[in-house]
Parts: C-alpha cells; sequence; structure tokens
C-alpha cells in the first residue's frame, strides 16, 4: 500500500520530465515557436490542476480507490494520444487532458495519507512522497535523455503510457480504500461549495496555499525555461542536461527528506523558513548570473540552491495546510494541487518572452515568486500558526485521534 500512494506522486514528476530532453527537438519537428512549444508544459500544469480540483471533492464523496482507477485509465489513453499528435495544437490540447488524468493520482496520494495518519507521522509522510517526487524526477529527464538516442519525442510519450499501465497494474492489484463509507462526505455542490468556503477563510491555510503556489511557479519556470538555457545558451547534450537537471533532482530529494524531519523534530514554520530562504537566495544568483553571463557551473549551483528550498518548504508546507481536516482531506488537497500546477502553469511560458537565448527572463520570474512566498510567509503565517483560534477553526487534535481510531484500514497501516 506505501509502495502504491509513492506510485501515485509521479504522475506529475515523470508526466513533465521525461520529454523535457527533446522538448527543443519536438520544437524543430512540429516547427512552433519556443513560446508555443512551452504551452505543451503549460498545458499540463493547467490540467493537472483542475483535475486535482474536481478529483479531490469526488474522493471525498465517494472514496479514494474509484476516482483513482477512472483517472489512471485515462491517462494511459491520454498519454497514446500525445504520442499520435501530428501537429502542436494537438498536442497543447492532448496534454491538458493528461494533466486532468494524471490530476487524480496526484490529490488521492496526498488524500490517502491524511486518512491514514496524524501528527508527526504525517509530516513524516509528506516528506516521503516529496522524497519520491524528487527520485522520480531524477529518473524522469535521466531516462528522457536516453530515450532520446534510441526513439523521439512521440516514443517517449508511448514510454508514459507504458508506466500508467505499470501504475494501474499496481492499484488493482494493492490499492484498498483508506476513506470507509461512515467517513464519506454526503451533499453534493452545495456542499463543496461550503468546503472550499470554508478552508478558504482559515488564513494559515489560505497562506500555506499560496507560498505552495508561489514556490512551484519558481520551480516550474525552472523546468521549463531550464532546457533551453542549458542545451541552447550553454551548449549541453539531451544526455548531459539529464544529468545536471539529475543533480539538482536529487537536492530535492535531499532537501525535502531532511525537511520533513527537521519540521517534525524541531519546527514546521523553522523549516518552513530555511526552504523560503534559499529559494530567495537561489533565485537572486540566477538572475544574476543570467544578467553577468557567468559560467555554467554558476547557473547550476543557483538552481540546486532554489530547486532544493522548494523541497525544503513543501513538507512543512503541506502539513500545516492539511493537518486540521481529516474530515475533508481530498477537498484541502484539490486546493493546494491547484495552487501548485496552475501558479506553475502561469508562470512556465513567461521564461520563453525574450526567446531561447535570453535567460533573464527566468531569473526575473524564479525571483519575483520566491519574493512573493516570502511575503505571504510574513503576512499569513508567521504570527498565527500556533494559536488556538487556527486549532479550533481547523479541528481539535482530538478530532484528528478520532479519525485515524475509527479507520480499520489506517490502524493497520499505521501499526
Amino acid at each position: 500500500m506505501a509502495i502504491v500512494l509513492g506510485l501515485l506522486t509521479v504522475f506529475g514528476p515523470i508526466s513533465m520530465d521525461l520529454y523535457l530532453p527533446v522538448l527543443p527537438a519536438l520544437t524543430a519537428e512540429l516547427r512552433s515557436a519556443t513560446s508555443a512549444a512551452q504551452l505543451t508544459v503549460t498545458a499540463c500544469l493547467l490540467g493537472l490542476a483542475v483535475g486535482q480540483v474536481v478529483a479531490g471533492p469526488v474522493s471525498d464523496r465517494f472514496g479514494r480507490r474509484r476516482p483513482l482507477l477512472t483517472g489512471v485509465v485515462a491517462y494511459i489513453l491520454t498519454s497514446t494520444l500525445c504520442a499520435l499528435s501530428p501537429a502542436i495544437e494537438t498536442l497543447i490540447a492532448a496534454r491538458f487532458v493528461q494533466g486532468l488524468a494524471g490530476g487524480v493520482g496526484i490529490v488521492i496520494a496526498q488524500a490517502a495519507g491524511r486518512d491514514l495518519y496524524s501528527g508527526g507521522k504525517l509530516v513524516r509522510y509528506y516528506g516521503r512522497l516529496t522524497v519520491l517526487g524528487g527520485l522520480a524526477a531524477i529518473i524522469g529527464p535521466v531516462i528522457g535523455g536516453q530515450l532520446a538516442s534510441v526513439t523521439d519525442w512521440r516514443g517517449i510519450f508511448g514510454f508514459l503510457s507504458v508506466i500508467g499501465a505499470a501504475i494501474l497494474l499496481a492499484c488493482f492489484a494493492f490499492f484498498r480504500e483508506t476513506l470507509p463509507q461512515q467517513h464519506h462526505i454526503a451533499g453534493r455542490l452545495t456542499q463543496t461549495g461550503r468546503d472550499f468556503r470554508r478552508l478558504i477563510r482559515d488564513r494559515v491555510f489560505l497562506g500555506a496555499v499560496l507560498i505552495m503556489g508561489f514556490s512551484f511557479a519558481a520551480l516550474f519556470a525552472y523546468l521549463s525555461g531550464a532546457t533551453y538555457v542549458l542545451q541552447e545558451i550553454y551548449g549541453l547534450s539531451p544526455q548531459g542536461y539529464s544529468f545536471a537537471f539529475g543533480l539538482n533532482s536529487l537536492g530535492f530529494m535531499v532537501f525535502g527528506f531532511a525537511s520533513a524531519r527537521l519540521s517534525e523534530r524541531w519546527s514546521e514554520k523553522g523549516a518552513l523558513v530555511i526552504g523560503l530562504v534559499m529559494c530567495l537566495l537561489g533565485a537572486g544568483a540566477l538572475l544574476a548570473t543570467a544578467t553577468l553571463h557567468l559560467p555554467l557551473i554558476a547557473v547550476i549551483l543557483s538552481l540546486f540552491t532554489m530547486v532544493s528550498g522548494v523541497a525544503a518548504t513543501t513538507p512543512p508546507t503541506t502539513s500545516l495546510a492539511l493537518a486540521g481536516y481529516p474530515d475533508i482531506a481530498g477537498t484541502a488537497s484539490s486546493l493546494l494541487g491547484l495552487a501548485q500546477f496552475a501558479f506553475g502553469g502561469l508562470a512556465a511560458p513567461l521564461v520563453g518572452l525574450g526567446g531561447a537565448d535570453n535567460p533573464v527572463p527566468l531569473g526575473l520570474v524564479t525571483l519575483t515568486s520566491a519574493a512573493l512566498a516570502a511575503i505571504v510567509y510574513l503576512v499569513s503565517i508567521r504570527r498565527r500558526i500556533g494559536t488556538p483560534s487556527h486549532h479550533l477553526t481547523n479541528g481539535s487534535q482530538a478530532s484528528d485521534t478520532i479519525a485515524v481510531e475509527e479507520t480499520p484500514s489506517a490502524c493497520g497501516l499505521v501499526k
């Protein structure tokens, strides 16, 4: 079960990262502009965002398993459609639908974890999801770079279909329902609307969502723009880019794991501050590097610091957002996912406005995003976390304990 939950987190990283090494080749073959090709990244991000907003409330109402299986089947079909796309416009549309399907797995991985864990175990779980996401990000571009030597971008999307089929088999075999029938949320759209309003009125939850969104805007700006910066400007091959990308993803794994342990043993707020500072330092150094035309090592170190900072913010931010909402974990997770991928989708095409040979927009977008995340923290999190009103608004610790104890499947997995 734990392995399956981990596999569900690869939907986003694998869908995004596997074909990044061949994005310039895709641009040339389909005779599209750089900004149009980057819209394939944006379309997938927006699809992932919208898919989670739909799947989260649906899973609170009908359980986790049925929506998950439906989403994985749709992911396999749409990955095949991407491979068969004859033009950039068709590929953009197919990528959006692929994102819709992939969003189901991401939100259910988070919500199922909230069904099963609370307290320190919950923070540790989200730290492990961050590590697995980083591992997928390492494996994705490395495999993509190697696949580029034996196939084209269409073959890479076919490979995504195979990954989806493997995950589908694992879900059929091992994923059991984590939300018992008595905990399903009754009501239709009106109840979903009330749940969303309840979440948005919580200033700490809203602050955590915005921090997550702005941090991932910097991350996805990097995902969209770094392939052009490192290959077109600094002359790396697709294989060289995949290894440079893998180094940054290794930092994502290490600092995501360290942040989860730090949050559990010391302070969620302290771990979050460290991550935000790293984001600001890395993004600022990236802009300076782009402006001063510094060598390749400066670019890689700047990206490493920024990406690692985003990883460090993820476990404490996710825990702060979801810890108080065991009754609507799917809905709460969907808003986190919406912020991650919608903000990322809006930021990704901005880095291409200066053309493939201009790295300055990448530095500007990442620094602006990191600065906005820091401002949100100062306004909404710094002075409000841990106050009695926050805990009363989000639900007491006792309610968390009851929610776990009343779930037979949860007790088995926690043990």
